[in-house]
Order: structure tokens, then C-alpha cells, then sequence
């Protein structure tokens, strides 16, 4: 494993942050690591980097310890918190320069080090310019190389997407993907969709402890209650409530039907079936025997955002 978390405790004062959590990270995985605000993602991801020590439990980085075996575990990660460390009067390149002096790389290797660095985080157009005259989304990005500059096996990112607009989000999204196939990531976003669409796996941390563990797939499928049915119909009715649902509910293994919106003759409801059942063939045959017109029938998944409310907040 690349990254192994045993049992982690952390207490700020009489405060429990961190309460007795174990995961494991693969070589070669990125990892979604998901909480709301207050939830212990930050304090795990700090004490991983070594910028915290831990009040119980251990760490375990590539088989080194960061209690006992802080600064060979510092060489192994790159580190993006979510407050990004730049020093904003000076340029880009004097900026990498210093951060690959500060993590101990060869200075024969430096210059290649940039050169690779400035392609691959797309930041080769400002390169020479002040940190502090660059948008938020190039500050990211120059922030990304300051963590892959030492070419680290682990990568943890606190946060990359924030503050960035769509198209941002998409470039560092892509960029993140691209170095998932050559390192391990760790990743912790209030972007759900950016979780799904980059993530390989998901730990969902809450009030300090672990309460889902799995790939976004898993966890649509764990955590989903009956499955549910998009129908669009268009019927000449005068009341769809009273004249469409209770024949939509008279169907075996339908369990609730949800009226949603209507636009003239068109009519749309959610369909909530017993799991594992598949009613759609007789929902056809009924809008025929009805004279109905079926505009639409698909299956309607579980997002992740719900399975985190579920687990955070409470259906």
C-alpha cells in the first residue's frame, strides 16, 4: 500500500478531530477523500504530510512512518493544502527554483525539473511572470508544480478545484487524471461531480470518523433506497393526479409515484419500484392499453451527492 492509515486519533485540546479511522491508499489510486466542513478530511491529510503529529494511532507511507520516519516521508509526497503557499512578488520560475532547492533536488536535475513541470501543469506561457499578477486558476496550477516538483510518489491535494471557474475546473480535473496514471492521489473536494468524474475510490469522513468506503459506484448502489423511474408521458387528461398516478400505481412492484411538472399535454413523475425489479415493460404496455404517448423511461441513479447527504446530514 502506499498510504496506510491505522486507528488515527487526533484531539485539539478536550476536542476529538480524528476518532480511531483506518484506510488504506493503493499505489497508482486517486482517492476521494469527502466530509463536510469540520469533519477531520483536513487534520488526516496534514497529519499524513508530517505537518501534525498524531495523538493515537499510526501513519504509514510507503512502509515509513511519519511519526518516526518524518523527513524520508516528506520526499515522498507532494503537498497542495488548501491555502496555496506562494509567494506572490516573485516569478514562477524563481518560485520552482526555490521550492526544488527546498525539497532537496540535485541541482543538475533543476532545470529539467521546470522544463518538465511547466509543460506538464501548463504554465509555460507565464512562466516568467510574478506570481501575483497571475488568475486564480494559473495560481493553482503553479501551485501543483510546486508539489510535483520532486517528483513524489504520493500526491495529497487539499481543495485544487476552489474558487475556480468551469473551465478551470476541467483543466486541473484533466491535469489531476493524468498524473493519477503514474502516482497516488489523495483528493478532497465539496465538488461531488469532480469526485465521480476523477476518483477511483471514495472515503467519506464524518464527525471524525469513516462512514462510507468504496468506488462512487458502490456507494450509488450501497446507498440507494428503492430504484426510481423517470416517466415522461403525454395524455389528453383533465386531472393527472387522479387519472394517471393510480394506474402507474396499480403496476406490480411500483412502491410511490411522484408527480412533477406539467407543460400543456405533457405530464413528468418519478417512479420509486422495489429494488432489483424492472417494471418498464409494463409501464409500456400500460401507456398503450391508456392511449398514452411515452415521451421518456429511464432509470434514475443514486447521485453521489445523495449518498453524502444520507451519510452526512440524514435522509
Amino acid at each position: 500500500m502506499a498510504i496506510a492509515v491505522r486507528n488515527l486519533t487526533k484531539f485539539y485540546g478536550q476536542e476529538k478531530a480524528v476518532d480511531d479511522i483506518s484506510f488504506d491508499v493503493k499505489t497508482g489510486e486517486i482517492l476521494g477523500f469527502l466530509g463536510p466542513n469540520g469533519a477531520g478530511k483536513t487534520t488526516t491529510m496534514k497529519i499524513i504530510t508530517c505537518y501534525l503529529p498524531a495523538s493515537g494511532g499510526t501513519v504509514e507511507v510507503d512502509g515509513l512512518s511519519v511519526s518516526e520516519q518524518s523527513f524520508e516521508v516528506r520526499r515522498k509526497i507532494g503537498y497542495l493544502p488548501e491555502m496555496n503557499p506562494l509567494y506572490h512578488d516573485m516569478n514562477v520560475v524563481e518560485y520552482l527554483e526555490y521550492a526544488a532547492q527546498l525539497q532537496g533536488v540535485q541541482s543538475s536535475h533543476i532545470r529539467s525539473r521546470l522544463k518538465e513541470m511547466t509543460e506538464v501543469c501548463g504554465i509555460g506561457d507565464v512562466r516568467h511572470k510574478d506570481i501575483g499578477e497571475l488568475s486564480k486558476g494559473y495560481r493553482q496550477r503553479v501551485g501543483l508544480a510546486q508539489a510535483m516538483i520532486h517528483d513524489p510518489e504520493v500526491l495529497i491535494l487539499d481543495e485544487p478545484t476552489s474558487g475556480l471557474d468551469p473551465n478551470q475546473i476541467v483543466e486541473i480535473r484533466n491535469l489531476i487524471r493524468q498524473l493519477g496514471r503514474a502516482k497516488t492521489v489523495i483528493l478532497s473536494t465539496h465538488i461531488l461531480p469532480e469526485v465521480q468524474a476523477t476518483c477511483d475510490r471514495v472515503v467519506i469522513i464524518h464527525e471524525g470518523r469513516i462512514a462510507a468506503d468504496g468506488t462512487p459506484e458502490q456507494l450509488q448502489s450501497q446507498f440507494r433506497g428503492a430504484d426510481q423511474l423517470a416517466l415522461e408521458l403525454k395524455a389528453s387528461v383533465a386531472n393527472a393526479l387522479t387519472d394517471i398516478v393510480p394506474k402507474i400505481k396499480a403496476v406490480s412492484s411500483v412502491e410511490n409515484v411522484t408527480y412533477g411538472t406539467q407543460e400543456g399535454e405533457t405530464h413528468r413523475f418519478l417512479v420509486d419500484v422495489a429494488r432489483g425489479t424492472d417494471v418498464r415493460e409494463e409501464l409500456f404496455r400500460l401507456a398503450v392499453q391508456e392511449r398514452w404517448v411515452m415521451l421518456e423511461l429511464s432509470r434514475k441513479a443514486t447521485s453521489l451527492e445523495e449518498v453524502f447527504h444520507k451519510l452526512t446530514v440524514g435522509s
